[in-house]
């Protein structure tokens, strides 16, 4: 039987938040919505750092590269979601599903990964200010940036080698709007014993050694501040570590929800609704967050906004 389904497995359907045909054109032009201020929002921060030469700093290209992770995260999940609700087709491939599972935990690892990369930037910036730019050089960036990224392509891809060893029976219906890991280990009809361990134990480790390392520097960070005179350095050291402090709170909060939600609730509207969180939320919202509480990005952004304006001026006839 395991080895028929196997190989006859071809699609899953993906159940998403709800069965009513009325609402349907609500979800689509709401997560359609959600899309287009993602890329644009993100596009923006990237094209404003890019043109503004002030902001060539490890600090804004680690910004650039968590924007262009978000751009992906928002690519791997939302679109596939509006075909479905378009046309009324909720189901994915079994390798479709396999490859988004695989892309999703390796931008959320790179995301995970980024978020501890800019907390020790900051670290080096407002603790070790004399030796910033000797250490954090942009050969260190880059590398840095490319570490993030192997090891969350180490981590995607161990879990979905794990996941093919598993055999799927007739039940095949997710209850997300997207193909989320452990959601699909649990329609397994094989033992997923060896799958569910290493998920809790990757987690941990994948998890906990970022989330260390940012609750290190900041103790760091506000210590060092908090031995500053009570000048406008104390008050500029604080809002540089706003921003990102924000965004921290509310990817690991979204991520920490997802967790407890799949624990402890057993009502799947109310775990989809955490997943949607936590995929759709933190990359919305990271552009804003940036372009609100920094007033560098703020010149950036005037900047780029006239630019733009000035060429379209001068295409007029």
């Amino acid at each position: 039987m395991g080895a028929r389904n196997q190989t006859a497995i071809s699609k899953f359907l993906l159940l998403g938040l709800t069965d009513d045909p009325a609402l349907q054109p609500l979800l689509f032009c709401l997560f359609l919505s959600i899309y287009l201020v993602t890329v644009l929002g993100n596009l923006v921060i990237m094209l404003a750092v890019s043109s503004d030469a002030r902001l060539h700093t490890p600090m804004y290209f680690f910004l650039c590269s968590l924007s262009f992770t978000d751009i992906w995260t928002s690519t791997t999940t939302i679109p596939k979601m509006l075909v479905n609700l378009q046309t009324r087709d909720r189901s994915i491939t079994y390798t479709g599903c396999l490859t988004q599972i695989c892309f999703i935990l390796i931008l959320g690892g790179s995301e995970n990964c980024l978020l501890a990369v800019m907390a020790y930037d900051r670290y080096m910036a407002i603790c070790h200010p004399l030796r910033y730019m000797a250490v954090v050089s942009p050969r260190l960036c880059a590398l840095l940036v490319l570490l993030s990224l192997l090891i969350s392509i180490a981590n995607a891809l161990l879990h979905s080698l794990m996941l093919l060893r598993l055999s799927f029976c007739s039940h095949l219906e997710i209850p997300h709007f997207f193909c989320e890991l452990v959601p699909v280990i649990r329609l397994a009809c094989s033992d997923p014993l060896v799958n569910n361990l290493l998920i809790y134990f990757v987690a941990s480790l994948f998890a906990g050694i970022p989330l260390s390392g940012i609750v290190f520097s900041y103790s760091q960070i506000v210590s060092s501040v908090l031995r500053m005179p009570p000048t406008r350095g104390r008050y500029k050291a604080f809002s540089t570590c706003g921003s990102h402090l924000s965004v921290v709170f509310l990817f690991y909060g979204t991520a920490f929800g997802v967790y407890m939600s799949s624990a402890v609730s057993g009502s799947s509207m109310k775990s989809v609704v955490a997943s949607m969180m936590y995929i759709v939320v933190p990359q919305m919202m990271n552009p804003f967050i940036y372009s609100l509480r920094n007033r560098e990005m703020h010149g950036a952004l005037r900047n780029l906004v006239s630019r733009i304006s000035s060429l379209g001026l001068c295409h007029l006839p």
